[in-house]
């Protein structure tokens, strides 16, 4: 969907009353904050012996992403822990 197309849904929805107000808007970005908080949280260590290749692999595509290689196993990990992650064979 085009950026146009998605600006104009979410204009239309505005529009046709779909949207409403949060009452404790306060709160509630205190809840989504402390969510987000203990959703990233890192409080926990593990260890894995894995084949040099895949561990290569894995630091060539990290950097590709700009991103040290355990941020990205960690993301790789919630991801499939979440179902997020797509089998593209």
């Amino acid at each position: 969907m085009s950026d146009d197309n998605e600006d104009k849904k979410y204009v239309d929805s505005m529009e046709n009353g779909e949207w409403t107000l949060v009452k404790n808007q306060k709160a509630l970005l205190l809840e989504l904050k402390e969510t987000a908080l203990n959703t990233m949280a890192k409080d926990q260590r593990m260890n894995i012996r894995i084949g040099k290749r895949d561990l290569e692999g894995i630091k060539a595509r990290a950097l590709e992403e700009g991103m040290p290689y355990q941020t990205l196993v960690a993301s790789i990990i919630h991801k499939y822990v979440n179902g997020k992650l797509k089998d593209v064979s």
